[in-house]
């Protein structure tokens, strides 16, 4: 009899533990603004073109590692691509954590047709960096 009680105290307790686990979330990005928009930073699209179609330019995000910032092209409002203009590339690691992360964060974007997508693990001050220029994008091709 003790050891089920023994193991059912275990079992719940193990319960608990994971119930009370919080999930993942980005780093908090304090003290880090993004850089003011520059000419380089406005949409590009032909005349004539209906809004939310066309080449638009995120904000340049100024992360601890490095700048980041892309541009998407909509077409009718749909996300087709989007290009990354800036990455952290200081370093090999920089570079690495780059070439994985921003295709991954591309593919989402484009399947999500958002800026809501999730973080790439191990890159989470490029993700967040990725996600704020992806979004001030969308909002120009919006606006």
């Amino acid at each position: 009899m003790r050891p089920a009680v023994l193991a059912t105290t275990g079992i719940s307790a193990l319960v608990v533990a994971l119930l009370a686990l919080k999930p993942h979330q980005l780093p908090d990005l304090a003290g880090v603004a993004p850089r003011s928009p520059t000419a380089s930073a406005s949409p590009h699209t032909s005349a004539g073109v209906s809004a939310g179609t066309g080449t638009f330019t995120g904000d340049p995000i100024d992360t601890q590692y490095g700048t980041v910032q892309v541009a998407a092209t909509l077409t009718k409002g749909k996300i087709t691509s989007v290009k990354v203009i800036q990455a952290p590339d200081q370093n090999g690691r920089d570079q690495q954590i780059a070439s994985y992360a921003l295709p991954r964060l591309t593919q989402e974007a484009i399947g999500a047709q958002s800026a809501r997508i999730d973080a790439v693990s191990g890159a989470s001050y490029t993700s967040e960096g990725y996600i704020q220029s992806l979004q001030s994008a969308l909002d120009r091709a919006h606006g």
